[in-house]
């Protein structure tokens, strides 16, 4: 669920929405221009309704203090509650994608999809390929389509024509172009691909498709296919159930439960080799575990809420540094992960000598592997079509190591770290987009790599040319799988679902806490399974959700409370809160003071340092 791309909403859409919802000084601007002079076309019917949302010099709406101050003067208080509900409804409702599919009339297997956006309210496309009829593209970019006089009819007449956005509105420039005789009309937008917006009642004898494409995608159809070019337009249902959110869920809640049985077990080995009283052990196994306190929990989240806008405005320099330390801690992680389960093989455990220390072969070259899978990871990372099994494998012994190396050491820390990053996540996912000058989620944008077309890819501090200058890196700090049916999010930039480490390590960190009090209260492991399962019904709640809403949930607003509200209701049942909350003190545990306790596995607070 984290975060976007994945989901079957386009990355666009709060700023579809936001220019739906221009203001009313642009809207009287938009008048007043076409009123006073310059480009005014003859062609359309005069306008008996409302002024059309204009799309030139001055297309992008107005702040949102000048939208306030507008609706309070022209309309009530009821009329406010009726234009905020429009507002939020108008995004889902209008944004639809669709599919342009080119193909060379030289060889027609050279062929391509690309995405487009379109207003159903205008205009339908056919649902599938079979039903739509192939037209020839003509290229016209270095024309606005302003006037009728701007392009010769018999350039238009049955054509596929793309002009540049700008100066007029989008209702202008289609019918113009269907009076030229144009079959379709595309307008290339290298600011950004929203909804076509305006009023059609003026428009109504409109009926050519009009629809907005990436000028970036204008360019590879000319580099890629050549000049010679067919297109038609589609748009197919978005499939009912996408069986790639299995995968992602049995991802998420195998890799929670096996993490925290793992700590579990670690818990109960280092109990054991304390009751043995082997304190060099005791003290090594103790070294390679770190203890979140409270306090280091909110420095975490103060710290990740930096790094999250950091990589926001810094994303093309960042990427770099995150897909380094992520090979070195995957690479890491998975080594770790395969020598515990290496170490129970009790053969081949030939060891080799290098001065005064020995080291097992077999981990050597464990080692090596470990490097090597990472290695190619980085150097294929980018190639869409295999690369994911390997980013997948390497982020669950990622998630797998972190939850368990690093111990909550009560319900407390638990409570603190999860309600933070719970509001943290909501925040970064429906919040900023009321706060960016772009209308999109800093949550997603990040985790999803931002703009899709590079339109800004050196992150949102510095405006770029519609040009690729970078390479189109993303941030290898999710689980992917690919969309296991063909749909438009796959064309649309979207052809993963995504699930954030986040959303299993945090959890998983709690699950974790829960296996290792069972554990040492002897248990019979009701907490670990009881937070297991809630955890598994929070994913559930998080695909419901993901599929009513069509857009990025995030994953913590429904797995927090379950997960929480589950362990609690165990701890009172069993009256066992005042335990469960001050937890166990594993800073304090002491090798001497607990060498009575040699009959039984596991220790208690009380037993063994208590708080």
């Amino acid at each position: 669920p984290r975060r976007g791309e994945s989901y079957g909403r386009p990355l666009t859409a709060p700023t579809a929405g936001k220019s739906e919802r221009g203001s009313g000084r642009a809207r009287r601007r938009s008048g007043r221009r076409r009123k006073g002079g310059g480009d005014v076309v003859s062609e359309p019917p005069p306008r008996e309704g409302p002024p059309l949302l204009g799309e030139g010099e001055r297309e992008r709406p107005a702040g949102a203090r000048g939208k306030a101050r507008f609706r309070r003067r022209s309309m009530g208080a009821s009329g406010v509650l009726r234009a905020a509900l429009w507002g939020l409804l108008l995004p889902l409702i209008s944004a639809q994608e669709g599919i342009l599919h080119a193909f060379s009339t030289d060889n027609p297997l050279f062929k391509k999809d690309y995405c487009i956006i379109y207003n159903p309210s205008w205009n339908s496309l056919p649902s599938s390929l079979s039903g739509a009829t192939p037209t020839r593209l003509t290229v016209l970019t270095h024309k606005l389509l302003c006037s009728s006089s701007d392009v010769p009819r018999d350039i238009m007449k049955d054509k596929a024509v793309v002009v540049m956005r700008g100066n007029c509105t989008f209702l202008e420039k289609g019918w113009i172009a269907q009076n030229l005789g144009s079959k379709i009309l595309l307008i290339a937008s290298s600011t950004g691909v929203d909804t076509p917006s305006g009023d059609k009642k003026s428009y109504k004898n409109l009926t050519i498709p009009v629809a907005l494409i990436s000028y970036a995608d204008i360019l590879d159809i000319n580099k890629t296919l050549g000049n010679n070019v067919n297109v038609t337009l589609y748009s197919p249902p978005l499939p009912k159930f996408d069986f790639s959110t299995v995968v992602i869920f049995l991802i998420a809640v195998l890799t929670v439960a096996v993490g925290g049985f793992w700590s579990g077990m670690e818990e109960l080995e280092e109990l054991k080799t304390i009751v043995s009283s082997e304190s060099r052990e005791v003290s090594r196994k103790s070294s390679e575990t770190i203890i979140f306190s409270p306090f280091k929990v909110i420095i975490f989240v103060i710290l990740s809420c930096i790094m999250l806008i950091l990589l926001y405005y810094f994303y093309i320099w960042l990427v770099y540094v995150i897909i380094a330390i992520f090979c070195l801690a995957s690479a890491m992680s998975l080594y770790n992960c395969l020598a515990a389960l290496i170490r129970k093989i009790p053969f081949g455990r030939c060891r080799l000598a290098c001065g005064s220390t020995t080291f097992e072969v077999r981990l050597i070259f464990l080692a090596g592997f470990c490097i090597a899978t990472a290695a190619v990871w980085v150097v294929f990372r980018n190639e869409d079509s295999w690369a994911w099994i390997l980013q997948d494998i390497l982020g669950i012994a990622f998630c797998l190591n972190f939850i368990k190396t690093l111990k909550m050491p009560n319900f407390k820390s638990c409570v603190i770290l999860l309600g933070l990053l719970l509001v943290y996540d909501v925040f970064f996912v429906f919040i900023t987009p009321y706060l960016t000058k772009n209308g999109e989620s800093i949550m997603v944008e990040v985790a999803t790599g931002p703009f899709r077309n590079s339109e800004k890819n050196y992150g949102n501090l510095v405006e770029a040319s519609a040009e690729r200058s970078a390479p189109h890196e993303k941030l290898p700090v999710v689980m992917r799988v690919p969309r296991l049916q063909f749909c438009t999010p796959m064309v649309c930039g979207v052809p993963f679902s995504l699930l954030g480490f986040g959303d299993i390590i945090l959890p998983g960190l709690l699950v974790a806490y829960c296996h290792r009090f069972d554990v040492q209260t002897s248990s019979s492991s009701v907490y670990y399974i009881s937070s297991s399962v809630a955890y598994a019904v929070g994913m559930l709640l998080t695909f419901v959700a993901l599929s009513l809403m069509k857009m990025a949930q995030p994953a913590l607003l429904y797995l927090v409370p379950c997960i929480l509200v589950t362990s609690a209701l165990v701890a009172w049942k069993r009256k066992e809160m005042k335990k469960f909350w001050d937890g166990n003190g594993y800073q304090v545990m002491d090798p001497v003071d607990c060498a009575t306790a040699e009959e039984n596995s596991t220790i208690s607070g009380e037993q063994c340092g208590g708080q």
